[in-house]
Parts: structure tokens; sequence; C-alpha cells
């Protein structure tokens, strides 16, 4: 079940709400059970066997946070630390089989000798990797002391399988929601900005991202013969458009859903687009993973504490594992190697470099190199990458063609609307003008009611709507 499903929109949405809401709001440990049982029904929509997987999960980190906390208590720091070892081990284990075992084991098919051990070709559940790394969240944050142990089991379910947030981020982390879990307030201004946000990434993610995808759909299946250097490109951009509206169109659905509950999600993304350095751009992409990646892997390391060379040692292992972390494939990890690479470049010397620059330079250094960092995670066959790069530069295609040149212009409006949605500027336009006025704050309801029913139609009429970031 999607955000921008019909049956998500008028079934369970509403359902939810109003079970929600019929639980008095001082009994929030009841509101929690609610929020549990409705997520595993959210998740178990799709994959209902896979939900005995996550309720194993949540009990494995109920049981780490309960134990690590109670020898903490106790003064027993090493048995504290075996209890979140093992939940690491059997969170990072339970991930590890489900997602890579196939690729670790068609890799060492190539070694004489290992020809025949078998492929499992398990079906991956969606969203594991979002579930495990908030999962985990949990009993590394009770281990810090950064949180407070949760002693009843469904409110640590509540939070691994809060459905806003479920399948596709973003990452909430346990320190960032641990008091909400115990206390939270939902009032009409909360719920009414929760609504905005839900219909504005619903918009977001129906008029921009599937309308940028069906787009990139038609220069990606062209045969190459019929390829061009121009028409390799817009599609390349394409795809850049797609993959952002629509994984900040879940985002930011999954904020608004949030708060309608009285939850407070961090944003998860801040306008990558306009950023002028790599740096930049990873600061505002993505920002739940760079940030539990940071937290939990990059700091425990040592960070920048320990000398030029370990930091730099520091930064590929968050960067293989980022690349990983998104697939059980090689182009994957080479996605993150690259960005390893320009980051690292960037920490050396560069970023020093770009401040002598003008800025409309660094963007569009930044966005070069950003777009052929998505032709490295859009194909999975590297072989065909490859031709899809030396297509790009002239290699064995037309400079255009009048087919290219048909979807261009026929698309022109669509790309300038694009850019300026990627950009803070209509946000602001909003919000400068909305806060004082009772006739905007009106017409933005209506534009609310607008954007709902066009998003309840393109659906009924269209069989493509995919959210590309349900299968990491």
């Amino acid at each position: 079940m999607v955000f921008s499903s019909l049956e998500f929109l008028y079934f369970y949405l509403p359902a939810t709400l109003l079970m929600y809401y019929i639980v008095p709001a001082r009994y929030l440990q009841l509101r929690n059970v609610v929020l549990f049982l409705t997520g595993l029904v959210f998740y178990g929509w799709g994959e209902p066997v896979y939900v005995f997987l996550m309720l194993f999960t949540i009990f494995v980190d109920y049981l780490g946070g309960y134990y690590v906390d109670r020898f903490r208590r106790s003064g027993e720091e090493c048995r504290a630390k075996a209890a979140l070892v093992i939940s690491i081990v059997i969170n990072i284990g339970i991930l590890g089989f489900f997602k890579y075992y196939d690729f670790f084991v068609s890799n060492l098919r190539h070694i004489p000798g290992l020809e025949n051990l078998p492929l499992l070709n398990l079906g991956l559940p969606i969203g594991i990797s979002f579930y495990t790394f908030q999962a985990l969240s949990y009993v590394i944050d009770v281990y810090r002391r950064d949180a407070n142990v949760q002693k009843n089991f469904t409110s640590v379910g509540a939070y691994v399988v809060l459905f806003p947030q479920l399948i596709a981020g973003p990452i909430v982390r346990y320190f960032d929601i641990d008091e909400m879990m115990r206390d939270r307030r939902e009032t009409v201004a909360l719920f009414a900005s929760g609504v905005r946000t839900f219909i504005a990434g619903l918009a977001k993610k129906v008029i921009f991202a599937n309308l940028a995808g069906e787009l990139w759909a038609v220069f990606r299946d062209a045969p190459e013969n019929n390829r061009t250097v121009v028409g390799c490109w817009i599609g390349l951009i394409c795809y850049g458009f797609q993959i952002y509206f629509d994984f900040s169109a879940y985002s930011d659905m999954a904020v608004g859903l949030g708060k309608m509950v009285g939850f407070k999600f961090l944003e998860n993304f801040n306008y990558p687009y306009i950023s002028k350095s790599i740096t930049e751009f990873w600061r505002r992409w993505h920002m739940s993973l760079s940030t539990w990646f940071r937290e939990y892997v990059y700091f425990p390391l040592g960070g920048s504490r320990k000398g030029t060379g370990r930091t730099y040692v520091n930064i590929l292992i968050v960067w293989f594992l980022t690349g990983f972390w998104h697939g059980a494939s090689w182009n994957y990890i080479l996605w993150g190697m690259y960005y390893c690479v320009l980051l690292i470049i960037e920490k050396a010397f560069l970023l020093k470099l770009l401040e002598k620059v003008p800025a409309v330079f660094r963007h569009i250094y930044t966005l070069f190199f950003v777009l052929f960092g998505w032709l490295l995670f859009v194909f999975e066959d590297l072989g065909a990458g490859m031709v899809w790069l030396g297509n790009m530069f002239g290699s064995g295609v037309s400079f255009i063609s009048q087919e290219t040149i048909y979807h261009l212009t026929r698309n022109l409006l669509f790309f300038a609307v694009m850019i300026i949605a990627a950009t803070p500027l209509p946000k602001k336009l909003f919000y400068s003008r909305y806060a004082g006025s009772p006739v905007l704050r009106n017409a933005a309801c209506a534009a609310c009611a607008l954007l709902l029913i066009l998003c309840t139609a393109y659906p009924v009429d269209s069989s493509f709507n995919p959210f590309l970031y349900f299968r990491f």
C-alpha cells in the first residue's frame, strides 16, 4: 500500500485516524497500541508473511533495550555491551540474510569449486533497510543513555512500525522521538499543518515524480539505434528529478502524517539541488540516513578526531556502507565509492578553492557530478550504464532527432515548473503571504482540496505509481 493509492487515502488513513482519536488523549499508551496494530496492518497489507519477521525484530530490540538498561543500572558494563552487540548482530544478520545472501553467493560462485552454491531468490521484505536501522537506533540510544528504556513492548513496536515512515523513511532515531512516545499533544493547528504537508507531498509525487518517471522511461526504453546525445542527457536529468521528487514526496507525506497523530519528525530533504558543493548536497539529501551513519558509524569510528588519514578511512567505511545499504549490487557500491572520492577531494582542498569561484559555477559543478552519480545509481547493469555514458558523449548516436525535439518542446513548461519546485521559492512565497491573510489561508485550503481531487484522479487513470525507495 502506497500513500498515493486510493486504498490508503480513502480507507486505511481515515480508519486509522478514527481509531486513534476515539481513544481519549489521556490514554496515550492505548493510542500507542492503536499505532502499533495499525502499523502492522499497513505493513502486512503488502507482505503478510514478513509481519512475523518484523515482530521478531521488535522483540529482539525490546529485550536488547531492557537488558542493556538493566545491566547498566547494576554497573555490569560488559554485560550491557554484550546485550547491545547481540541485538546489533541479530538485526544486521537478518538484514544481511534477506538482502545480501544472493549477492554474496552469486559472486562466490565464480570461485572454482563453489559453482553449485544455491541461490535462495528470497523476496526482499519491504522497507527492511529502514526499519532495521530504526530498530537499532532504539537499543543504541538506550545504551548511550541518550534515551530512556521502554518497559512496554507495544511502545517499542509502535516506534518501529509507525506507519508514516515505516517502509521508506525518514529514519527516525529513537533519541528524537523518545519524549513524544511518552507525552505528546495533538492540536488542531498541528493536524491542519500535517494535512497541508501531506497533500503537498502527494502532489509532488503524483504531478512531478510520476510524470518525470514516465519521461525517463521513454528515453531509457528507446532502442539503442534511436538514442541521441540530447535524449540521453534529458533522460538522466528526468531520472534525477524523479528520484528527488519521489523520495522527498514520501518524506513530506510521512512528516505530514506524523503531525496528524502528534509527532514532529525531522525534515529529510532541504532542497539538495540548490547545493554548491557535493558536501553541501549530502547535508541536504536524505538527511536522516546521513545523520544515522554519522551518529552510529562515523563518530564511533573516531570521526575526524584521529588525524587526516584516519578521517579518510572513516569516510571510506561510511560511504561503502551507504552504497551497500542501498542495494545488493556492485553499482551501489561504486556509487558510494564515487561520492567517497568526491567528498575526500573536497575535504582535502577543493572546498577552499570553490569558495573563490562564483556561485553559479559551483552550482553547475555540483549538479554535473550529482547527475553522473545518478547514472551509477540507476543502472544495476554496469555495462548498460557505460553504454549510456558513451551515448551521452556521442558514442554511436546522433546528436538530436525529431523525436527528441518533440519530447523536449512538449515538456519545456514541465521542466521549468520542476526546476522552480526543486527550489525554496514556492515555499517562501507561500509562507511570506500566507501567514497574515485570511483570504490566502482560505485559498490555500481550497488549493489543498483541489490538489487532493487531482491526485485522486491520477491513480484512477494511470498504472504508473511506484515509490522508488520501497525496494531499499
